[in-house]
């Protein structure tokens, strides 16, 4: 088995979220809301596997971002984005 098919554990994990949410703000201040909204779902998906202790290691200002600010953008309450129409 190769080294990038074993799940990530501990501080690798942990690093991981960090880096996926940071590229989620990053597009997301590049107005590239396909591409955060696609990096956000992978980074929650990961933070959701982390234990109390773990997240709680993530910086504030991340786990903020994640949970409360993309979630009034990107949550289940919004309009689902629609797929570009080709022009004639």
């Amino acid at each position: 088995m190769a080294k990038q098919d074993e799940p990530l554990t501990g501080a690798a994990l942990i690093k991981e979220v960090c880096r996926r949410i940071r590229v989620a703000r990053s597009y997301w201040d590049a107005h590239n809301n396909a591409a955060c909204r696609g990096e956000r779902e992978k980074a929650l998906a990961l933070y959701n596997t982390l234990t109390k202790e773990q997240k709680d290691q993530i910086p504030e200002a991340l786990r903020v971002w994640l949970r409360y600010r993309s979630e009034k953008y990107f949550g289940a309450h919004r309009t689902a984005p629609k797929s570009k129409r080709k022009s004639k």
